[in-house]
């Protein structure tokens, strides 16, 4: 049975995410947890931060959220009822990402399933700074779902690397499920200036082969250019559905989280996005 966390703030881009979750999940026998971490509207609605007032509005708050998780679960039951799904609420007095990390370590979560704000014309925001913070500090793998994007079947897949990282067998297995039950073709796209490999990178990208053996994959090479701009083409020319990074220890994701933020270097990504960690669990 997997295992699918998604935090929920009850907004629409929150429930977009759910529905995305529960069309990827449809086949499979999955239980899903649906979080609601609240303390940033506790401290954020009190003007007199007296132990008081806190702990009055949290009881309130509390209450609230457990009863709007309690109405969404039974929502979903009742308009997208499946034998084969699972859900659970959990509402606590924390901060989204300590929340989600904890909750994930807990228990043992395959996938954490978020929505995004989208790009808006105004803020030109790709992602949120809440899922920007669990990329970069909760160890699981993270799908990012665009508000306006609309489900189609992950069929085509962007891989990019330079095999240069020694891949986590768990976080290629969540992609190798998802290849097969969507019969995908991955494409690996390798960005840089060389054709030939160094020993260390052939050996990364048989042992990727080796795990992604349910998948049809197709190895690319482009040069280096800008890295931003040969994922997007790439994505515009195959006609991708999502989109796969690792986020390792001086990898090109992590140099795009903590150097910057994604939207400020132009990675406006309009289809999903699913960020492995390259960290132990």
């Amino acid at each position: 049975m997997k295992a699918v966390l998604i935090p929920t703030d009850f907004s629409n881009n929150a429930m977009h995410a759910i529905n995305y979750a529960l069309q990827l999940y449809n086949c499979e026998i999955t239980h899903f947890y649906f979080l609601h971490a609240f303390a940033d509207e506790v401290y954020n609605s009190v003007e007199s931060k007296t132990a008081l007032t806190v702990t009055q509005k949290k009881i309130t708050l509390q209450k609230k959220s457990e009863e709007q998780l309690g109405d969404l679960i039974t929502k979903i039951e009742t308009e997208k009822h499946n034998p084969k799904h699972k859900y659970e609420s959990i509402a606590v007095f924390d901060s989204l990402v300590d929340a989600v990390n904890d909750f994930t370590d807990k228990i043992n979560i395959d996938l954490i399933i978020m929505g995004t704000k989208g790009i808006s014309d105004v803020k030109k925001v790709t992602f949120g700074s809440h899922t920007v913070q669990v990329f970069k500090y909760v160890k699981c793998p993270v799908l990012a779902v665009p508000e306006t994007y609309h489900y189609n079947q992950p069929k085509h897949i962007l891989f990019p690397t330079d095999y240069s990282l020694p891949y986590r067998r768990r976080e290629l297995k969540l992609l190798n499920t998802i290849a097969a039950e969507f019969k995908s073709k991955v494409f690996c796209l390798h960005i840089s200036d060389f054709e030939e490999l160094s020993q260390r990178q052939i050996d990364n990208k048989r042992f990727l082969e080796e795990s992604l053996s349910k998948a049809y994959l197709s190895f690319n090479r482009t040069p280096v250019k800008n890295k931003v701009e040969a994922i997007m083409d790439t994505i515009d020319e195959k006609k991708i559905d999502l989109l796969v990074m690792v986020n390792s220890r001086h990898s090109f994701l992590e140099d795009m989280l903590y150097r910057s933020t994604i939207d400020k270097i132009g990675l406006h990504i309009k289809i999903p996005f699913l960020v492995l960690q390259n960290l132990p669990r």
